[in-house]
């Protein structure tokens, strides 16, 4: 644990960074940003697991495995993710989701 650095501090940082990744997710029309914006969420709920076993449960590490296996299915994830972008763009050259709400052979 870090000295002066509270429980607090780390949830409100994890908050923050959530509802910045949400806002993100919801508006933008890029499936790029819209992935990070969706990793960036996946790491808020990390800190959070993290803090919250450092901060009140020190023997135990629950939290620490929850935020390795998030971190294991945000790769997955995003290699498929970056698959099906790529597949889109030779499809329509543009990554854009509006061009894309059409998925025909």
């Amino acid at each position: 644990m870090i000295e002066g650095v509270t429980l607090h501090h780390f949830l409100v940082i994890s908050g923050i960074m959530f509802f910045l990744g949400m806002y993100g997710f919801l508006n933008r029309k890029n499936m790029i940003t819209m992935l990070m914006s969706l990793e960036l969420m996946l790491n808020a709920v990390n800190i959070n697991f993290a803090s919250i076993n450092a901060y009140m449960h020190t023997d135990l590490l629950q939290g620490h495995f929850f935020a390795l296996f998030i971190i294991g299915v945000a790769a997955a994830e995003a290699a498929l993710a970056i698959a099906i972008i790529v597949l889109l763009y030779r499809k329509f050259n543009s990554i854009n989701i509006e061009k894309s709400n059409t998925m025909k052979f």
